[in-house]
This record gives C-alpha cells, structure tokens and sequence, in this order.
C-alpha cells in the first residue's frame, strides 16, 4: 500500500481501519522509491526515508489489532545495484519490493502516449528482460506488478508463454516472490497483474504468490482479494508468502 509519503492519498493510520474491517490480520507499507533519478512526486524523497519508518513505528505502537510491515516498492535501474543495495543494506525493512516502471527516460505507466508509434513487440521484450535483470539483482524480496507494460491493453504480436516462463524460472532460481496485484483492476487494463492465462506458469515452477492491493487510498485496502485468492486456488496455489525482517514464510490460504 502507498501512503502520503509517496502518491498515496492519506497518511498511514488512516488505512488502519478498513483493513480491520476487510478482516486484515496483517498490512504492509511499500511506498515507492526511485534512486538515481530526479525526483517526481509519486517518489517518497530518500531523504525522508528515516522519518517514514519513525512514523510506522508509531502508528504500530498505536494498535495491537493488526500488525504492520515496513516496506518499500523499489526501482529497478541497471548498472545502480551496489549503489540500491548499499541505501537499503541498514534499514530497519520487512520486505523490498522490486519494480520495473521506466523503459528509457520515461515510465511505462505515464500515459498511453508513451506507446504510440512504437513497436509493442519490442516494449515488451525489453520490459520482460528488465524484470528478470531485476529479479536476478538479489535487491528484492518480491516482484511487484511484473508485466506493468500490459496497463493500458496493447497486446503484442508474440507468444508471451516463453517469457512468463522464463520470468517465473528466473524468480525460482532466485529465490524472490511475485505478487498478484489487485490494483490492475482500476487501471485501463481493468484486470489483476500477471496475466492471469500465465499464473499457471508460476505455480509449476513453484514461485512463492503474495496477494496485494497496491491501494493508493484507504477505500481500496483488500480490493478484490476474495477473487484473487479464489483464482489462485484454482490455479492450485495454497499458500502466499509474508515477511518479517526480510525473512519470508509461507501461510495457508
């Protein structure tokens, strides 16, 4: 979940609430982060790092309801790993979540725009290839939205099944989890993030699943997790993976 320490709507404590009432045992903040580039406003400033987790720690010790995770949602920027690795080594995290939203100068969220006149095949291979250089940094815990570039519903010419394979294999070797992201259902794509046709390719490679809202807003904590857990079951998943100090373990769903 994204807060108003980066481009979230409402300040942490606020979302405390509907995930009580969404029958949330447990929330994690992941405000994103983006190092090594200028600062746009739906970055948390690094330097506001220390007092981000003060203020999680004083929201946790503020209720015995629920617990919270600190967490960050990181940018991924090849050629900066030591340098990531080096920033995140001493903080006091529950998890990193590792992000691909730039291809080049620009995001591939930014607008629709960003796509026109260009070749869709080759955005998508150079997404997929950034996402799996991301999951093989060793800097993540888990992969946040990992095919971002399906957001606004162009669809390539290839046949993806081949890279969600090697993506869900790069993920097995490396250790790291993917999530399904429920937040793809408010966006033009207006559907979950992966691909749901390609989840089976996680669940046969044996990729640890975590189910999150990416809410921006405290209306959206737990939107369509009934679903998703729904449609992980189906798929033959049984468990998801939390974090605590950057140590995962699996829990029954």
């Amino acid at each position: 979940m994204h807060s108003s320490f980066s481009d979230g709507r409402s300040a942490p404590e606020d979302y405390i609430a509907p995930a009580l009432e969404a029958g949330l045992r447990e929330i994690g903040f992941s405000e994103h982060l983006t190092l090594f580039r200028d600062l746009e406003a739906w970055n948390m400033n690094p330097a506001n790092i220390h007092t981000y987790i003060d203020h999680l720690d004083f929201v946790r010790k503020g209720t015995n309801k629920i617990k919270i995770r600190t967490g960050l949602e990181v940018d991924y920027i090849e050629g900066k790993e030591k340098e990531i690795n080096d920033f995140l080594a001493d903080l006091p995290l529950d998890y990193v979540i590792g992000s691909v939203h730039y291809l080049g100068e620009k995001t591939v969220d930014f607008g629709p725009e960003f796509y026109e006149g260009k070749n869709i095949d080759k955005l998508f291979e150079s997404y997929f290839d950034s996402v799996c250089r991301a999951v093989a940094s060793g800097l993540f815990d888990i992969i946040g939205h990992c095919d971002l570039i399906r957001i606004y519903g162009y669809k390539p010419t290839l046949d993806l099944e081949p890279y969600y394979r090697k993506l869900a294999k790069t993920m097995k070797k490396h250790n790291v989890a993917f999530e399904v992201n429920t937040n793809g259902r408010n966006r033009p794509l207006a559907d979950f993030y992966p691909d749901r046709r390609f989840l089976n390719v996680f669940h046969e490679e044996n990729v640890p699943v975590c189910v999150n809202s990416d809410a921006h807003m405290p209306a959206r904590v737990g939107q369509y997790f009934e679903e998703a857990y729904d449609l992980l079951r189906y798929m033959g998943f049984t468990e998801m993976a939390v974090f605590d100090k950057r140590v995962r373990k699996m829990v029954p769903f």
